[in-house]
């Protein structure tokens, strides 16, 4: 499951990256939970929560069976 996520991380990764932020996967859980860490602009920004919830989460969830949430770390 860790490389199906690393592999949707890379698509949605270029447009993290056009506003100067990225992110980074830190750990898949076996019980469906996604650690990443934010890095660049979006580490700070304050839209963060909005990104990792219906950016990162969503995708994962419609591409990944398995993924019940993402979180940041």
């Amino acid at each position: 499951m860790k490389e199906e996520v690393a592999r949707i991380l890379d698509k949605i990764r270029p447009g993290l990256q056009a506003d100067g932020g990225d992110v980074k996967l830190v750990e898949v859980t076996d019980d469906g939970i996604v650690k990443v860490e934010l890095q660049g602009a979006c580490k700070g920004c304050p839209m963060s929560t909005l990104t990792v919830k219906n950016g990162i989460e969503q995708t994962l969830k419609k591409y990944v069976p398995g993924i019940k949430e993402v979180v940041p770390v």
